[in-house]
């Protein structure tokens, strides 16, 4: 059994009252069409408590006067079943992988909740009640909240969110080496991007050529679906279509991950389909190299996270001044319109506070770009970075990034 699960139930037990349930559900495959459904993604953190990745799973912490109680709610096995659509865990490997003694089946759940509540042991249930914005489709947790509040009114719900956003921010030890392990993973894919890139070729067959050779080395798959924007659909940050042909001269954008342990890498890297940056390519990737470098060298504990932003926009005003491109602040927003950095960990866009000072063990993306569609050029270089004691580790320093570097690369 991995410690490091334990150590994380027993930090949320610490934040936890006597008489508080935390309830977590792995969550299950949405349907996509007739009787196939899209791929299963845990629900993080239910993993990050567990170690479990299965559907339908159901995890509980009970804080009493005696100590913390757990419990770890997973399928039935049925052996019919199974011939058509795999084995389910035992309570053998689930114990074993997430160190919980309490293993039950899933049909034990409800009767073990009217239990608690009967013998008076909650006094408030906490759920992972995280909302994105207000039409966001009910989850299996918002359904859960809601019919256990109709037959127990007199129990409070409350939400772990701000709790598990604090834990999660600050990475430990283990979660920095499956963090550099997918970094390195994403190496090994755009390095096998820039043996086979070439004018004439589709986006998608770089998309292809990754995930192949992610998989190859041991990735779970890609951390996100893959961003290979050429020309002048670099200009959108979040295209996917990935069906256009490469033309020589062109730029291709590349913003892409791997996933090792359910950890994610986010990369981005814009290479010269021909091999070879033009004159103007070439001075506006450098601007946007300099604006990466001046925010990766600011950070370190202390500096609020926000500041990361404003010194990003301070360096790519001043250049595109230079260069005539614009004439003051106000236009910058024409050519560079997103945030320079986010949390990376579990998730892609991980768990953490914006409005707060970098801490040792945050893992933050730095990703400054510049847009110019009048010019076919959509440019942005994406670096994973680690916040340290004494300043900060770049993650993904050995991936080529220099004008220099890539056309040599290109160039074999």
């Amino acid at each position: 059994m991995n410690s490091f699960f334990q150590n994380n139930r027993d930090k949320l037990g610490a934040r936890m009252e006597v008489g508080d349930l935390a309830v977590l559900f792995s969550g299950k495959a949405p349907k996509s069409t007739a009787d196939a459904h899209y791929s299963f993604m845990p629900n993080k953190n239910f993993f990050y408590f567990t170690g479990c990745n299965r559907e339908h799973f159901i995890w509980t912490l009970l804080k009493t006067e005696k100590g913390l109680e757990t419990t770890l709610f997973i399928e039935k096995p049925d052996y019919d079943i199974e011939k058509w659509i795999g084995r389910k865990m035992t309570k053998e490997v689930a114990k074993e992988i997430s160190g919980i003694e309490e293993i039950q089946y899933i049909d034990a759940f409800h009767s073990s909740l009217n239990k608690w509540i009967q013998l008076g042991k909650i006094n408030d249930l906490h759920l992972d009640l995280e909302r994105l914005d207000w039409d966001e489709k009910y989850s299996v947790t918002d359904e859960f909240a809601s019919d256990f509040k109709k037959r127990y009114p007199h129990i409070g719900i409350k939400t772990l969110h701000q709790i598990e956003i604090d834990l999660r921010m600050i990475k430990e030890d283990y979660e920095i080496q499956q963090i550099k392990h997918a970094v390195e993973l994403t190496q090994v894919g755009l390095d096998a991007i820039l043996a086979v890139l070439k004018p004439g070729m589709f986006e998608y067959q770089l998309e292809a050529t990754f995930s192949h050779a992610i998989r190859m080395n041991g990735a779970d798959g890609n951390s996100f679906p893959t961003i290979a924007a050429s020309g002048k659909d670099a200009v959108i940050l979040h295209y996917v279509e990935n069906d256009k042909v490469l033309n020589d001269g062109d730029l291709v954008l590349l913003d892409l991950g791997a996933q090792y342990k359910e950890y994610a890498a986010d990369i981005t890297r814009t290479f010269p389909i021909s091999g070879k940056f033009s004159e103007r390519q070439k001075t506006i990737y450098n601007i946007v190299l300099k604006a990466q470098e001046a925010v990766i060298e600011a950070i370190q504990p202390g500096i609020h996270f926000e500041e990361l932003n404003n010194i990003c926009k301070k360096t790519l005003t001043e250049e595109l001044i230079n260069i005539g491109l614009i004439a003051d602040e106000s236009e910058l927003t024409k050519y560079y319109y997103h945030g320079v950095s986010h949390h990376l960990g579990l998730d892609v866009h991980d768990l953490g506070l914006r409005n707060t000072e970098l801490k040792p063990g945050m893992v933050l993306t730095v990703e400054p770009g510049l847009y110019i569609e009048e010019e076919n050029i959509g440019i942005r270089i994406e670096e994973d970075v680690l916040v340290t004691e004494s300043g900060n580790e770049v993650l993904s320093s050995g991936i080529p990034k220099t004008v220099e570097a890539i056309e040599a690369i290109m160039k074999r």
